[in-house]
């Protein structure tokens, strides 16, 4: 990674940590789905998130795991998009760490290893950003 990518990796998780819930945009079929998600956390360019195995939006991103999450503030400004692939991951401490730090989260799943609770993240290729007083920008990974 260049600098100039290093300090877009720090200000997005503070884009997304000051704006937690977005829209995640999946492929269902021939069709696009969105849905209200919240982000947990970011670690490099992996921006994780969870959901339910009962839920059609896991057999959405197992049959396609190209995705886009699009978080912005109050005032639209900055907006902040984060495209690339999902990846499920199992590690017991990574689920402990997102029930830890969301109570409303761990009130539905209770403990990481719950079979029904499915962990992932988005391997951001892409994160493209607006403001008012910046412009769009692209940064690829």
């Amino acid at each position: 990674m260049n600098l100039k990518t290093e300090v877009t990796m720090i200000d997005f998780s503070k884009i997304l940590a000051a704006n937690p819930n977005g829209v995640l945009a999946t492929q269902d079929g021939s069709m696009v789905k969105t849905r209200v998600f919240q982000y947990l956390f970011a670690d490099g360019n992996k921006v994780y998130f969870c959901t339910s195995s009962e839920k059609p939006v896991y057999i959405q991103l197992k049959a396609n795991p190209n995705v886009s999450f699009c978080a912005f503030p109050q005032n639209f400004s900055p907006v902040l998009s984060v495209n690339g692939k999902v990846v499920f991951v199992e590690e017991l401490s990574l689920k402990a760490k997102a029930l830890d730090e969301n109570p409303l989260i761990k009130g539905i799943y209770n403990t990481p290893d719950n079979p029904i609770f499915k962990l992932f993240y988005i391997e951001a290729k892409e994160i493209e950003t607006f403001s008012f007083a910046e412009g769009s920008k692209t940064f690829s990974f």
